[in-house]
Order: C-alpha cells, then sequence, then structure tokens
C-alpha cells in the first residue's frame, strides 16, 4: 500500500485565536515495502507528519492518500477504520498503553475492535509474541508482570495482530539502553523485510536513519528541508549541522580524523564497517595522506 502527502498543510486550533501553523507544502511519497526516515528536531513537524499517515490528523489545506483513499482538506472523511487497522503506529513508550487483565487479550483487543473473531485474534497474539522474540507462555501472564522491554516488546505485537501493510515508528526506542534499542531496531528492520512492510521511522537517532532507512525526509520549521538517499542526506555534514542537526557518531568521527590529518576520505560512511575499511587503508597508506 502506497501513501503520499500532497503539499499537506496542517494548522492546530484553525480559524481561533489559537491557531498554530504546524506544517506547510508538504509532500513525501512512501511507496509499498519502503523504508522512510523522517528526521528534525523538536518542533519540527514530524510528529504532526506521522499523525496524517493514518487520518488521525486531517489537512487543511492538500491531500494525503492511503492506499485507494483521498483524505482531503475540507472534505468529511467517513469510516477511516479501514486505514487505520492498516497503517499500525507505535507511539513514543507503546509500553504505557497497556491495560487488560492478561497478555493475549492485550493483544487480542486491536483486532477484536476491529471485527475479527476472538479464534482469529488469539492466533493473530500467538504469531505476534513470536515475531517479538518472546514465548507462547507470557500470554497469559499481566502486562504488569513483565519487565519493561518485555512490555514494549507486548506493546509492538498488539500492532502487528492487526496485520498492518504500513507500520510508523514514533522514536521506537525512546528510554531504552543502547543493547535495548539495537534489538528493537534490528526486530522492525527484520519485520520489515520478512513481511514487506512499509516502514516509517520518525527519530532523533541520525544512526538509525542512516544504517536502516533506503530514504530520509529532513523537516526543518514544518516543511520539507531535504530528502534523499541516506548518503545523499549525510554527504553533506555541515549543511546539517548549520541547521541546528546532527549527524551519525561514525561520520562525525570521520569528520574528526579528517581535519586532524588535514584528508579528505574517498568516501562517506555510515557504517562501523565502512570506516574501519577506509581507516585501514589511510592507516597503512594504500590511500594518499
Amino acid at each position: 500500500m502506497d501513501i503520499s502527502l500532497k503539499n499537506v498543510e496542517y494548522r492546530y486550533s484553525a480559524d481561533t485565536p489559537f491557531e498554530r501553523l504546524a506544517i506547510k507544502d508538504v509532500s513525501i511519497d512512501i511507496p509499498s515495502g519502503s523504508y522512510l526516515a523522517i528526521i528534525g528536531h523538536t518542533g519540527s513537524g514530524k510528529s504532526t507528519v506521522l499523525q496524517h499517515l493514518n487520518a488521525l490528523l486531517k489537512p487543511t489545506k492538500g491531500a494525503v492518500v492511503i492506499g485507494s483513499r483521498e483524505i482531503k482538506a475540507g472534505r468529511k472523511e467517513k469510516n477511516l477504520k479501514g486505514i487505520r487497522e492498516k497503517v499500525g503506529i507505535v507511539f513514543q513508550f507503546p509500553e504505557h498503553q497497556l491495560f487488560e487483565e492478561t497478555v493475549e487479550k492485550d493483544i487480542c483487543f486491536g483486532p477484536m475492535n476491529f471485527g475479527v473473531s476472538e479464534t482469529e485474534a488469539k492466533r493473530r497474539a500467538r504469531d505476534a509474541i513470536k515475531q517479538v522474540g518472546l514465548s507462547e507462555s507470557i500470554l497469559e501472564k499481566s502486562p504488569f508482570d513483565l519487565s519493561g522491554g518485555q512490555m514494549r516488546r507486548v506493546a509492538i505485537a498488539g500492532v502487528l495482530a492487526m496485520e498492518p501493510e504500513c507500520i510508523v515508528l514514533d522514536e521506537p526506542t525512546a528510554g531504552l539502553d543502547p543493547r535495548g534499542r539495537k534489538e528493537i531496531m534490528d526486530l522492525f528492520y527484520t519485520l520489515h523485510k520478512e513481511r514487506g512492510l512499509a516502514t516509517v521511522l520518525v527519530t532523533h537517532s541520525m544512526e538509525d536513519a542512516a544504517r536502516y532507512a533506503d530514504e530520509i525526509v529532513i523537516m526543518h520549521k514544518g516543511t520539507v528541508l531535504k530528502k534523499g538517499k541516506p548518503l545523499e542526506i549525510f554527504s553533506n555534514p555541515e549543511e546539517l549541522l548549520a541547521h541546528g542537526l546532527d549527524v551519525p557518531e561514525v561520520l562525525r568521527f570521520q569528520m574528526k580524523v579528517e581535519k586532524a590529518f588535514n584528508t579528505k576520505f574517498s568516501k562517506t560512511c555510515l557504517t562501523e564497517d565502512e570506516l574501519t575499511d577506509v581507516m585501514a587503508d589511510f592507516l597503512t597508506g594504500r590511500v594518499p595522506r
């Protein structure tokens, strides 16, 4: 399922004294099966864009096309359940939304709310709990008896049980330690590849954007500043830094080495392995200093 934002504007509290322009003239294409990262500092409009992807917000100008549905400014929309079933959002700290007596009931709640039978919902719960790396035995436990990491995985399983075609991740690793962050991001990447999910990652982490995304959109002051493949986005780090944005730690280290040795490496490195290879060539004299 493809999703497109076409010249979208959104104003909070429109036509009131508290009106505030959040985003303007935003055009983004999310093809089926793609992995898009949306980056930008706080207040850049990332979260507002996110909420348009399953019609939680409707544009005050422009249109959002979600599969075969067009959500257009100024038009009343009915029966949005189908959209919200196919586009699942994992918000920050999703474990805070757990509420049922057992893990199984919590995972089943969403599918059953959309008309899925209890038998089918339980089947989906068993599949989803395995997809997030937990045992089926946990289904009978209270979610509040689990560790924080397990609770987050249960909340993610609840979204997966909806069997979405697109999954939207809003800072999904917030509050996790480095190991937990990598485990969760690798989990989503595996699901993206194995299930062909379109994935949208809204993040402050330049490392995650560079490592996982096919394409990156930079939001700045409510508009799209730049979009392109990770290598295109990070090949001019000075431009990003000038806009108050960060760059991946690997690239930051590369820049420091280049400055210290008054040289320029042949490529922009976005992973530790790439930087290791370039540094090895440099230090052993296989490339000029």
